[in-house]
């Protein structure tokens, strides 16, 4: 006598001719609830480059000096000569020497975290170093004012003393640590978090088998890593970077409160003055008319489209490691 099995239900979701699933109801709504979420932010981006590209027009038309090569910025004067050349200036350098301290101190970290400290004490550092990233940015910046720069003083003339001779630490002003080489520092500490946190996820993401291989072949813990672990996170650490690096770019408060703004270009970082494009515009925004505003907002056209290739180069590097990106999940 034949058995009689349990008829068996279809669960597949119904196939169209084209070969594509159909999918049901809570798909297609959630499916285009994503596809609006992504248009709506295309729209916003959009709506913000226009906003600023048409501002920014209204003041470069007027502007009687070289809005990228000139150092003045007066944008009240009667006729009006303002320029970038200082604000791109400071923007680079201070994010360079921020990037310079934070990238090799962050890497360090997230190893220690990954792969060196015991499990008890990996997850409370790691809560520490995230945690650091929810501090305001104005509570670094009064830290910075108040105990920073007091202190620095003496570092700074310990690198004029050895180091002046490389022209770039040779501290020719007499004044307190209000330079650039202090602001590199405060975002140096304020991007770590970033830099150490995505790094940290990314070294926790190698596949084991490939350190077991490095160790089954007779390899140090520094051996597995240089060998295993760096070569798979090096795109991940440089996606890291740039993102502390959109940070360091678009700093504000605690730029302007540790910074003593002055429109000269000085190549002795240890010296007072600089400034920096948010720094700028949050320093002048509150006092200037309706000119002056259009040309803060010309100036932060160009921090926005700085802001966007630093991320779009962030995206590139991504994408060059599908490892990483998750597209092979």
């Amino acid at each position: 006598m034949a058995s009689i099995t349990p008829t068996q239900i279809d669960t597949a979701p119904p196939v169209s001719k084209s070969g594509r699933s159909t999918g049901r109801a809570g798909d297609k709504i959630f499916a285009g609830l994503s596809k609006g979420s992504g248009i709506l932010l295309l729209v916003i981006m959009a709506s913000i480059a226009i906003f600023l590209t048409y501002r920014a027009s209204i003041a470069l038309a007027d502007n009687e000096g070289n809005f990228l090569t000139t150092f003045d910025w007066n944008a009240s004067a009667k006729p009006p000569v303002f320029g970038i050349a200082v604000l791109l200036f400071g923007t680079v350098v201070s994010s360079i020497i921020a990037m310079l301290i934070a990238v090799p101190i962050a890497v360090g970290i997230a190893l220690f975290i990954s792969h060196y400290a015991p499990r008890k004490l990996a997850a409370p550092l790691a809560y520490v170093v995230d945690l650091l990233a929810a501090v305001p940015s104005i509570i670094y910046g009064i830290w910075g004012a108040l105990f920073l720069v007091p202190y620095l003083g003496g570092l700074n003339m310990w690198l004029d003393e050895y180091m002046g001779w490389t022209y770039v630490f040779d501290k020719t002003q007499v004044g307190v640590a209000r330079s650039l080489f202090t602001v590199g520092i405060l975002l140096a500490i304020m991007i770590l978090p970033i830099v150490t946190s995505v790094s940290r996820e990314v070294f926790l993401q190698v596949p084991r088998m490939n350190e077991e291989a490095a160790l089954a072949l007779g390899a140090t813990r520094w051996e597995v890593i240089r060998m295993s672990v760096l070569p798979f996170g090096r795109s991940g650490v440089i996606s890291a970077s740039m993102l502390g690096l959109g940070r360091a770019l678009g700093e504000t408060m605690a730029v302007a409160t540790v910074l003593s703004p002055s429109f000269l270009i000085s190549g002795h970082i240890l010296d007072p003055g600089g400034g920096t494009f948010a720094q700028n515009i949050a320093a002048k925004f509150d006092e200037a008319n309706e000119f002056g505003r259009d040309a803060l907002i010309a100036s932060g056209l160009v921090l926005f489209l700085l802001t966007l290739l630093v991320n779009g180069a962030a995206r590139l590097i991504i994408a060059r490691r599908k490892d990483f990106s998750g597209a092979n999940a």
